[in-house]
Order: C-alpha cells, then structure tokens, then sequence
C-alpha cells in the first residue's frame, strides 16, 4: 500500500505559510482535509511549464490511471458472497484478522487470538479489500483528473465513489456493525472500526473532483449527508463508544476519523472538542522520553508504533485548520509529539538496534509519511533527510513526485 501513505501524507507537505508563487497562487480556499490547496496548484503550474521531473511522475499516474478506467472494476460491499447477521448485505463485514479457528474443538469455536498473525479467513469477506481498493483506485483518478482535466478520469472516479456510498442497489449502509466479527464470540467489534480510518481520503478525492461537470454539488451533498451519518453512527452506537474508550491506537483513530469527518461535514465544533479528547491519549498513550508502550507491547511493534504517531500527526495537521496547535502541545509531565518523532530516530539511523517483538518485516510507509510533516512542522530539515533515507521506493514514487 505505498501510494495510499504517500498521497494521504506528500500532496500535503507544504503548507500554505511556506510557499510563494507571485500572481498564480492567490491564498485559494482549501476545502481539503489532508491534502493542500497551494500544493497541488503549484505542482500544476510546474506542469503547464513543462517541468521534466513533474511530467515524468504524471505519465506514470495517468499509466496506472488509464489501467484502472481501462478495467472498469466497480466495487462494492454488494459483492461479498456472505451476508451479514442482520440479513441485509449493504452492511459492511469483516472478520478478525488475528482469530484463528482453536484446534481443540471440533468446530474450531471459539476461535483463539494469534496476534500480529493474519488468518487468511478474512479475505473470504470482500469489503475490506474492496474498500482498500476504492480508496486508492479513486486517488488516483481524482489526481489524474485534477492535472490533466481529462473528463474519462472523473467519469470512472465519480462511478466509483457512487457505486460504494450513493447508489441505492450497491451503496454502503453508514455503519461497521459487523466489522471484525469473532467466529463463536460476537458478530462485530468496536475496534474493527480501525478499518474505516482511510475512508477520509475519499472526502479529498470528492474535493478534487468538484470542477468536475461528473461530480456534481448534488453528489457532493449526497457525500457529506452519508459520511455526517457515519459520523453519528460513530458517536452513538455502542460498537463506537466502545472504540472511543479504547487506550491505543484504535482510540487515536477514532480520534483521526471523528476530526476529519466533522470537518468534512462542516461541524468545526465536534472537530475541536475531539481533539481535546486527543490531548488526553497523549498523556496516556506516551511516555516522557517519547516511546508508546502500549504499541511496543505488540508483536509486530514497529508497525504499531509508527502506524500509531502517524494518526496523531494527522489529527495535528487537521487540527490547524481549527486553531488549535498539537504540534507544540505539551503534557503538564513533558510528553509531546516531537518527543515521539525523535524517540524513533536512533533506530531509523541504525544507532539502535530495535529490541521489540517485531514477527513481521518492518515497513515505512508511514515513517516516510510522520518525518515529511514533522520536518514542515518543527522546521527541521533532518527530519527530511532521514525520510529520503529510510526507503527510496517509496520516497521516489511518482505520486511523491508531484507532491513538489
């Protein structure tokens, strides 16, 4: 998934109060909720100049683009082949991925926890890949679209975001009433609500795409009345209230997707009061010197410690956009994001050697992604330099490239 961190966090990196480009760039609004208005009209005036480097990554986009127009995949929580509990297949399901059938029992239930090791069961249900690959299937028109106003992209694109949320035979009910069900224990989980925590990115594609004559205010309307009803869906329901008591990462991206879809429904207040909800996982979720002992405890720690600072790095760019600075917000102990940020810097320039338990290979999508906002951030340029060094397919993928 190396474009899905990388468009989520470079499309973004620059904000506005560090660039100037004389007359064309005149302070545009930016209705975005993780990506950055100036970025993008930057990166198209490089193109309209004939930019060699900008060129280059749009010919490898409109590439993968034109793939995805070309085999006209819809997706669609209509396509699982099993049906929910509540008999009505417009409901999302997934199951638990770290449950796996107890082979001393006949029937395998109650299934027992293996965690960090993902029971391919799970793939039998399709939504989740299937929304995995709307989010990023998606982006990628919207992006092509937004850089060459080449309609055939907003075509497909709005088909897509139609086919999954608007669509009355094929759209998704606004809940995850089924999401990471338990064979032999329960139907669905608070925490399976971690899998809606990218659904975000669509609220920027359907913002990229307003020019669109194929995406209308009409549908951009019909967007925001479904993602205000997931909201209260997450507010109210008991499988919600459960994920927003929860001490780690699922309680912070509860958090990411509680701000980003207030605001994308124009509810700046709920974004706000949120975010002091965020400023007390900090104080739970961290430790004077940085380190977050409830991912480190993981079996595979690396990636929950990452995946975990990232989503408080988001909540914080997100939080700008209300006045409120998470950046250099500090617990009355001294605990703070940039704190967390340099706890992992030993290990990224090998100084360290990472002791945790770490079953699977490490991955840096969301490294890359936490040090580019952390250099703009705190204006440090270190941060920078350690991300180019961290992974070099990620950090030069064409998507990277026109994020400058």
């Amino acid at each position: 998934m190396i474009v899905k961190k990388i468009i989520l966090t470079c499309l973004l990196i620059i904000f506005s109060k560090f660039l100037s480009f004389g007359n064309f760039i005149s302070n545009p609004k930016n209705d975005f909720i993780l990506l950055n208005q100036e970025t993008l009209l930057r990166n198209k005036k490089l193109i309209s100049e004939k930019d060699t480097a900008k060129l280059s990554a749009l010919k490898k986009l409109t590439k993968s683009a034109d793939k995805i127009v070309k085999e006209g995949k819809l997706y669609s929580v209509m396509n699982k082949k099993k049906t929910p509990p509540s008999g009505d297949k417009h409901d999302y399901m997934s199951q638990a991925p770290y449950w796996w059938a107890d082979s001393t029992k006949k029937n395998g239930l109650p299934y027992i926890r293996r965690d960090g090791e993902r029971n391919p069961e799970c793939f039998d249900i399709s939504d989740s890949d299937e929304m995995d690959k709307l989010e990023d299937d998606t982006e990628t028109l919207a992006l092509a679209y937004y850089f060459t106003n080449n309609e055939k992209y907003a075509i497909f694109c709005s088909k897509l975001i139609k086919t999954w949320f608007l669509e009355k035979e094929t759209r998704q009910n606004p809940n995850f009433n089924f999401s990471q069900g338990i064979p032999g224990i329960n139907d669905g989980r608070g925490i399976g609500i971690i899998e809606s925590r990218e659904l975000l990115r669509i609220a920027d594609v359907a913002t990229l795409m307003k020019g669109s004559k194929n995406w209308t205010e009409t549908d951009h309307t019909a967007l925001k009345k479904w993602y205000a009803d997931f909201l209260i869906w997450l507010k109210e329901s008991p499988l919600g209230k459960d994920e927003e008591k929860e001490h780690n990462n699922h309680g912070t991206f509860y958090d990411v997707q509680v701000v980003a879809y207030a605001l994308f429904t124009d509810n700046p207040d709920l974004a706000k009061k949120q975010i002091e909800v965020t400023k007390k996982r900090m104080q739970s979720q961290f430790q004077p010197d940085g380190s977050q002992p409830f991912e480190l405890e993981r079996t595979v720690s690396w990636g929950y410690v990452n995946m975990n600072l990232w989503g408080f790095i988001q909540i914080a760019y997100m939080a700008e956009k209300v006045n409120i600075d998470l950046w250099k917000y500090e617990t009355a102990d001294g605990k703070n994001l940039q704190k967390c940020v340099d706890w992992l810097v030993p290990y990224l320039k090998k100084e360290k050697e990472w002791s945790f338990k770490q079953i699977k290979k490490k991955t840096y999508e969301d490294t890359i992604a936490l040090l580019k906002l952390s250099a703009i951030a705190y204006k440090n340029p270190a941060y920078e330099s350690l991300s180019k060094l961290v992974d070099a397919k990620i950090y030069n993928s064409a998507v990277y490239e026109l994020a400058f």
